[in-house]
């Protein structure tokens, strides 16, 4: 085999005795396969993540030219296998023909009504130990968000992964594939975080508005736990300090965000969470201090993880949403944050026999700028509906107000 060396020694020889004819290289058949290979290779990762930005864009959410966004919480829907699954809990003349399809209906009963922006179920979505196949029951259970064509978002409780057939990760990862779900299974950014279900969703100002690209409301999700693991520890789950972790840089990045240009502001986004089991704290509360009802205990874990401090000292959350208690419903506020309920929304989940099966419904609004167009959120007002015949309304309290939360840390700096 002739080496290197000789190679180029011959080919100079060959050029001298030409007289330097120049060389016509043919293009290799060969080289420009790979080459086209190649290019399609590197244009493919960014075709995949054109079409997810232009996806995601689709699907952001923001206020409305009303200066509004309006979410609707629905609450241990508990769907079995629809209309073969006996409803709980209701009077005796509505018990023949009640079944899981009393829950769907009420949703699209809810829908209709208030025409929310995002619908978000928080936890106990199915009763997975009464579905026969899991995923049936989840595509039943949604179906009403899904045909609506809103955006709507999900969390897990403590009975969504009961079935013999799909595990926690696996009711999750079925949520988020979905249409028209913004739920995810957990942060991409997020190496090591516990649980299935823990993200945030940013709302944006109006359309065409200064407040257009900023997040005005931030949404956070937590996936609450189902039951300890720890043996020395009776009850329920808890958010774990990975979650809380998570949540604090969350937090703080979004807040940096909302402070920088364009259009810095001098305080922080507010922010609405969103878990199924209730904290400890919401049992700091009685009829004199709530609206609404406490007809139960709270089922909340047995140890107290520090989550709500944590809410506290990150400084943005203003209400916290769970389910879990159906027959409490009330709201009340502890240092600053309101702890509210939606009360009980399934037909198959326990209930009381009498009491109208609700839901929950949080509307935030802009102010007025003093050119006329929209601003940051001026307050956030929530009210529950029931599942009767006017679906009557109930309950309407401020959860959050600008103007009530300058004036109470005005107070609080005179009195230091």
């Amino acid at each position: 085999m002739m080496s290197f060396a000789s190679n180029v020694n011959f080919q100079n020889q060959t050029m001298t005795t030409a007289k330097k004819k120049p060389i016509v290289r043919r293009p290799n058949p060969m080289l420009m396969v790979v080459v086209v290979v190649l290019l399609s290779l590197y244009m493919l990762p960014i075709g995949v993540f054109a079409a997810k930005l232009q996806e995601q864009q689709q699907k952001k959410l923001r206020f409305g030219s009303s200066g509004e966004f309006k979410i609707l919480q629905v609450a241990d829907m508990h769907y079995a296998n629809g209309k073969s699954t006996p409803c709980k809990n209701v009077l005796r003349k509505q018990f023949a023909g009640c079944s899981d399809l009393n829950t769907s209906a009420f949703i699209h009963r809810m829908i209709l009504a208030e025409k929310p922006n995002l619908i978000v179920f928080t936890g106990d979505n199915i009763f997975a130990r009464d579905a026969t196949d899991a995923a049936k029951s989840l595509n039943a259970a949604f179906a009403p968000a899904i045909s609506s064509n809103i955006p709507w978002a999900a969390v897990l409780g403590n009975h969504d992964q009961e079935s013999s057939t799909l595990s926690r990760g696996g009711v999750m990862k079925h949520i988020v594939g979905l249409k028209n779900t913004l739920s995810q299974v957990n942060p991409s950014d997020a190496k090591i975080i516990d649980g299935f279900g823990n993200y945030n969703l940013e709302v944006g100002g109006v359309k065409g508005s200064s407040y257009e690209n900023k997040s005005v409301l931030n949404l956070y999700f937590l996936d609450s736990g189902d039951y300890s693991t720890v043996p020395s520890i009776p009850g329920y789950g808890w958010i774990k300090p990975s979650q809380q972790f998570w949540f604090q840089l969350t937090s703080a990045k979004l807040q940096r965000e909302y402070k920088n240009k364009p259009h810095p502001q001098k305080k922080s986004a507010p922010g609405l969470a969103y878990f199924h089991i209730p904290l400890p704290e919401f049992a700091s509360f009685d009829s004199s201090n709530f609206t609404g009802v406490r007809q139960e205990g709270i089922g909340s874990a047995s140890v107290n993880s520090g989550f709500f401090t944590t809410m506290v000292e990150a400084g943005d959350v203003k209400a916290v949403f769970t389910g879990h208690d159906h027959l409490n419903d009330f709201c009340g506020e502890l240092t600053g944050i309101k702890l509210c309920y939606a009360g009980g929304f399934g037909y198959h989940a326990y209930g009381k026999a009498g009491w109208s099966r609700r839901a929950r419904v949080v509307v935030a609004s802009l102010e007025k700028t003093e050119k006329g167009g929209w601003g940051t959120i001026k307050s956030i007002k929530s009210w529950k509906r029931l599942d009767d015949h006017h679906l009557t309304a109930i309950d309407g309290q401020v959860l959050w107000s600008k103007s009530s939360s300058g004036n109470r840390r005005k107070k609080q700096t005179t009195g230091a």
